[in-house]
């Protein structure tokens, strides 16, 4: 027979559950508030867009309703503030990662840091080719097969680009579905250099860090 379990006990996790999930909730929006205080002082443009955004949406809202007229009318102007909103928060979401974006470029590491926020089902394994001054092939698996990223000078990646796509060649065809993805990510990682997958920083790299102490950092690791 199963034990009933104490209800004071079962009162306490339910209460624990809940102070996490607020604790977890306070710290999104302290998270989300400091990046957007700090995209409003790079991006002198995000107030204006995201205001005139609201306020366009707001006024278009009334004026159907009130071209409507009756109980639906009066409903359209919260249900424009409620779309005003969140175009907003989309402007302000988009200008965000583009400004991220724009200061990874030219990064080292940020190829590889791009692939790892890439959404839809890829399965990326960054670094599994490189060199020491951080030239490195990144290889993402997809229904549309297996891609291959290059990262640093042209000079050095073309070889390592070269190599790894010989030897993807051996396991891959044309496309593939969701199901092979898992049994072709472990036979690729199978035949995967001596050394192992290439140390990669984790994230794009500040231009001026110095790149010998970068690379002593990763050999101790």
């Amino acid at each position: 027979m199963a034990k009933t379990r104490d209800p004071a006990a079962t009162k306490a996790a339910k209460a624990e559950a809940k102070a996490a999930r607020k604790t977890a909730s306070k710290q999104r929006r302290s998270q989300l508030w400091q990046a957007f205080q700090m995209q409003r002082k790079e991006d002198k443009r995000l107030l204006p867009y995201m205001i005139g955004a609201f306020v366009l949406i707001v006024a278009a809202a009334a004026v159907f309703g009130v071209l409507s007229g009756g109980f639906g009318g009066y409903m359209m102007i919260p249900l424009g503030v409620v779309l005003g909103a969140l175009v907003a928060f989309i402007i302000f979401g988009r200008r965000a990662q583009k400004s991220v974006y724009r200061k990874a470029d030219g990064q080292t590491g940020a190829a590889a840091w791009a692939l790892d926020n890439l959404r839809g089902k890829w399965r990326v394994t960054p670094g599994v080719a490189a060199t020491g001054h951080f030239d490195a092939v990144h290889r993402v698996i997809g229904r549309p097969g297996v891609i291959l990223v290059g990262e640093g000078s042209p000079t050095r990646v073309k070889p390592l680009l070269a190599q790894e796509k010989k030897r993807t060649a051996r396991l891959v065809g044309d496309n593939i579905t969701v199901k092979q993805m898992d049994s072709l990510e472990s036979r690729l990682a199978a035949l995967g250099t001596k050394v192992g997958p290439a140390a990669m920083p984790k994230g794009p790299l500040p231009a001026q860090a110095k790149m010998r102490n970068v690379q002593r950092t990763v050999r101790r690791r």
